[in-house]
């Protein structure tokens, strides 16, 4: 991108179109601070690889508050570690191999999968990306994770890493994606299955059964806060793609490039579309089905949804490091593909 053009040129009249909004309180983790100071602590030791410039820039993002303020309720910072490990690292190495082949991410996929789930238990020799997942792994053993959710944990994670792999091949070709093809890819690449996964962990929701949290109103809520946070992501970061070749995986780039609007009417086409799965998910929340003694955790639950989706925008909303002119990260590793 280019650090030549103006505020005005980078901007181009979409900060004064209307914002995506959500109906529930903001919170913040209450080990916000500590958290950021930990996430410092990774970049000076574990990204030597990446330039100087780059590392300082990941340090202003302040990643891990997207964990902070998505699940706010969660136990002291031990458990708070391993949603702020994938947030943090999730981004940042999405960063630095922002233009690998597709191949080359499906084979990041698989060794990181294959830390994540134990089925490589060695400690990776190299700090990094992967010893950052090895440790994830290692936090969650302390923090007592129920097995159970943490496999439900790492399969949504996989599905991120996965969709980063799909989304490759559009980068590549420099063409916004069919409008169906975007929602399957997006559902996984906006990152918020793990979040809804990973709220299960606060209050008494690690009790509620697979019935609950694997009933289709409760996964179809998870996928409506995946989309959610994809979409109001790609409204923030629209400027910045507007002016970076291949940066197509974008839902007000998908309308504009599908319907043939003008870019304001694609990007009033997307927030309409963002706000129906607001709606719906409202409606589902208030139409839960019945769960016998367990409604109202359910419904509880339900609710700390919406607070986490409000907390990740929140974060995006705050930020004013990653998404302005120059502020991005541009990606260092040189594809062999």
């Amino acid at each position: 991108m280019s650090k030549n053009i103006t505020d005005e040129q980078f901007y181009a009249g979409l900060q004064h179109l209307p914002k995506p909004h959500y109906p529930f309180p903001d919170f913040m983790h209450p080990d916000l601070q500590r958290q950021r100071e930990e996430y410092y602590a990774w970049i000076d030791k574990e990204y030597t690889f990446h330039s100087k410039a780059a590392r300082e820039k990941h340090k202003s993002h302040h990643l891990t508050d997207i964990a902070a303020r998505g699940c706010p309720f969660l136990n002291g910072i031990e458990e708070l570690r391993p949603l702020a490990n994938f947030a943090a690292n999730g981004a940042m190495m999405d960063d630095y191999w922002d233009r690998c082949s597709r191949d080359e991410m499906n084979e990041v996929t698989e060794r990181i999968t294959a830390l994540l789930t134990g089925e490589d238990s060695r400690e990776p020799s190299d700090n990094g990306i992967f010893h950052q997942f090895w440790i994830l792994r290692q936090d969650a053993i302390k923090c007592g994770m129920p097995e159970r959710l943490y496999k439900k944990y790492i399969a949504a994670i996989h599905d991120v890493l996965r969709g980063y792999a799909e989304e490759r091949v559009y980068y590549k070709a420099n063409v916004p994606p069919p409008l169906p093809v975007y929602l399957i890819i997006r559902l996984d690449t906006s990152g918020g299955l793990p979040f809804c996964k990973y709220v299960a962990m606060q209050k008494n929701y690690r009790d509620l059964p697979d019935s609950v949290l694997e009933h289709p109103f409760i996964l179809r809520m998870h996928n409506l806060c995946a989309w959610m946070i994809g979409m109001h992501n790609d409204c923030i970061s629209l400027p910045k793609e507007l002016h970076r070749d291949g940066d197509t995986m974008n839902i007000v780039k998908v309308m504009q490039h599908e319907h043939k609007l003008p870019l304001k009417e694609a990007y009033m086409a997307a927030l309409e579309l963002h706000d129906s799965y607001l709606q719906e998910f409202l409606l589902l929340k208030e139409n839960l089905p019945p769960f016998g003694d367990l409604q109202d955790t359910a419904s509880q639950y339900a609710t700390d949804l919406g607070v986490m989706v409000a907390g990740v925008y929140a974060w995006h909303t705050n930020d004013k490091t990653r998404y302005v002119k120059g502020g991005y990260v541009e990606g260092e590793y040189v594809s062999q593909g």
